[in-house]
């Protein structure tokens, strides 16, 4: 049975075609667009035509959505399976999340309950997972001095949002600016619960939306202009402010280690080793660091975003922000440890440095838990189960 994977880029996609393989189906790629972000909607539905003209597939799969490509697989009557490993994802903004022939898996269940109700036998809540059986087999053939060069105390794997933050491009007017200021300073307190979106004005919004995007819209799409505001321009301004200031101190008071492209000129004492790739560097980072720090994205509400369940499925110590769904799959103390505010996180960074035995405890349970329940495998059987319930029973 052949299944069709557009590429998007996303770090998970081996994984994914790995388990699809091992589920007996061939997968054949595209990767043009995963080469150049730049293409065209038409460019690529000229790619995917040439492929489902000339071969029938059982579906097409992507990571996150596109509705160009929903439409197209509408229109020729192929089930379109879309997975979202990010928050917000603006092109659910879009009618073609109405379509039929979609079978869409939200990881964040916030944002699923958003937009359930659009489609409602097609849409679903699904967490995301890890490849434990890859990464267990890249720790036994990596030779031990090889292994060494990634320990390190304290490490944290990815961007400050500083260079990729919509909100810094938007000039805002003086009061509107103070505006904004204040909603990111009063949500950085708040952990766990992104409050954003609910205490916008619509003034604020539509002000907001003439300078960023110097557009006019009609009343009735206010509530989704208020999402984009909130998800995607002011939610990453807080996770940029977060990260800054959460690794300056981190790195003020311990060995602490970045792998990322990001400017961290701000954070004299901190060591920036550039890009980690993320079949080779990533998973022996998150194995060798004696504590893995993962620092949620606001714009990720509820989730788990794929960091933790990659840690602990790679037997690394993890200590995380609070998310709402984080009980639904882990417990806290066992097979994680997180933290309630920049001092806590302090805290637990220097009691858990000194306490080897509690910290290697817990760093077993996580990895157990994923190895027995949130694997590709299982992960993937339960998104076709959801899927295709008339051919999976």
């Amino acid at each position: 049975m052949n299944i069709l994977l557009f590429r998007y880029g996303s770090i998970c996609e081996p994984d994914i075609i790995e388990t699809f393989q091992k589920f007996g189906f061939t997968v054949d790629e595209i990767t043009e667009f995963k080469e150049n972000k730049n293409l065209s909607d038409s460019d690529c539905i000229e790619l995917v035509s040439r492929h489902i003209l000339t071969k029938e597939y059982a579906f097409v799969f992507t990571i996150n959505f596109f509705p160009w490509l929903s439409h197209l697989c509408n229109i020729k009557h192929i089930p379109y399976l879309c997975l979202t490993v990010d928050s917000p994802v603006i092109e659910f903004y879009n009618d073609a999340i109405k379509n039929p022939y979609n079978r869409i898996f939200i990881f964040d269940q916030l944002s699923y309950l958003d937009f359930h109700e659009q489609n409602l036998d097609h849409i679903f809540h699904l967490p995301l997972a890890a490849n434990v059986t890859r990464t267990d087999k890249l720790f036994e053939t990596t030779p031990s001095d090889i292994r060494k060069k990634y320990q390190c105390d304290i490490s944290f794997i990815g961007s400050t949002y500083e260079e990729q933050c919509a909100f810094n491009k938007v000039k805002l007017p003086a009061y509107e600016a103070g505006y904004a200021d204040g909603i990111v300073e009063a949500q950085l307190k708040i952990h766990g619960y992104n409050f954003i979106e609910e205490i916008l004005s619509d003034d604020f919004v539509i002000k907001f939306m003439k300078h960023a995007q110097n557009l006019e819209f009609p009343p009735e799409e206010l509530p989704t202009y208020r999402a984009i505001v909130a998800q995607h321009f002011l939610s990453v301004k807080v996770a940029e402010q977060e990260r800054l200031r959460l690794l300056k101190q981190l790195s003020d008071n311990f060995d602490m280690h970045i792998y990322t492209g990001s400017d961290t000129s701000s954070m004299p004492n901190i060591h920036n080793h550039g890009y980690a790739s993320s079949l080779c560097d990533m998973p022996l980072i998150f194995h060798e660091s004696k504590i893995n720090i993962n620092i949620t994205a606001r714009s990720i509400r509820s989730a788990l975003p794929l960091r933790i369940f990659d840690v602990l499925g790679c037997g690394g110590f993890l200590i995380t922000n609070f998310q709402s769904e984080l009980p639904d799959y882990f417990e806290i103390g066992k097979d994680l440890v997180t933290y309630e505010s920049e001092q806590d996180l302090l805290d637990k960074c220097a009691y858990y440095l000194s306490h080897e035995d509690k910290r290697l405890e817990i760093a077993r349970n996580g990895y157990e838990k994923v190895k027995q329940y949130h694997t590709w495998e299982i992960r993937l059987a339960q998104l076709l189960q959801l899927a295709f319930p008339e051919l999976m029973n």
